[in-house]
């Protein structure tokens, strides 16, 4: 079911992860963002468009993950859009023959046949240094980072104040770092947070990849958040994380050994 957050913007959110696929109305038609994870979703969403007699015009992926970076037939050809980067990275990984058969190796074993990979990661590279996404709706102001995953975009709709966050600011998922960086992931996701931090005046909510959406003063509260975590990795102590401790009710143990992974690398 499609919630709105703000004029013209709307959100779906998956089971997988709380994962949430957002849709910006333009004049023609929409931009659909990251559209989900499972087919039977992704059709529900689609059947939502129906409704409302929007048709796709235009997608985006924020980063080159796979739940990132599917797609359904029902929602046409319209251009698929990535950073530069990001689209560079996808056509890198799924450049072999084995490539969709280790994609499906990521995917939890309960959902693996009800995530379809015939349109995975079909995007199209915008020109390096493109700041806005081209289609005829509101103006999408793209902030390019290296934080979570090579040419990861974060995305501010302008006129709606909205913050679509990209794998960042959840209230439910600690800071993913990018494990394969041979640099310093922890610099890159500082850096990708002071984006943040700069754009946070301008929004009034934030979408993150996965969990609830944000409104007010929360949104920079996240970013507060994030930043501790990621700085807190370099001084490793008891964690006071919220989205750690006792009470949190999402990651089943994985996300304490994700975190475990984080500080193994750090140090």
């Amino acid at each position: 079911m499609l919630t709105p957050v703000a004029e013209g913007v709307l959100v779906h959110q998956s089971a997988f992860m709380q994962s949430n696929a957002v849709v910006v109305q333009g004049r023609d038609g929409v931009l659909l963002i990251d559209p989900g994870v499972q087919d039977h979703e992704m059709a529900c969403l689609d059947d939502d468009l129906r409704g409302l007699g929007r048709p796709v015009v235009a997608g985006f992926s924020t980063h080159p993950h796979w739940d990132h970076l599917l797609w359904r037939a029902g929602f046409g050809d319209a251009p698929r859009y990535g950073t530069a980067r990001c689209a560079a990275t996808v056509r890198e990984r799924l450049s072999d023959p084995g490539a969709m058969a280790r994609v499906a190796t990521m995917i939890p074993s309960d959902i693996v046949e009800r995530v379809p990979l015939d349109l995975l990661g079909r995007i199209e590279g915008l020109p390096a240094g493109t700041t806005r996404i081209p289609w005829d709706g509101p103006d999408v102001r793209i902030l390019e980072h290296q934080a979570h995953a090579p040419g990861h975009a974060s995305l501010v709709i302008e006129d709606q104040r909205v913050l679509v966050a990209g794998d960042m600011l959840s209230d439910v998922l600690i800071p993913m770092l990018d494990l394969t960086d041979p640099t310093d992931p922890v610099e890159h996701y500082l850096a990708g947070l002071l984006l943040l931090g700069d754009a946070a005046d301008d929004v009034e909510v934030v979408v993150p990849g996965h969990g609830s959406i944000g409104r007010g003063a929360e949104v920079r509260a996240r970013i507060d958040q994030d930043r501790a975590y990621v700085q807190a990795l370099r001084d490793p102590g008891p964690s006071a994380d919220p989205r750690l401790g006792p009470s949190a009710t999402f990651g089943h143990g994985w996300l304490s050994a994700a975190h475990e992974r984080q500080l193994q690398r750090v140090t």
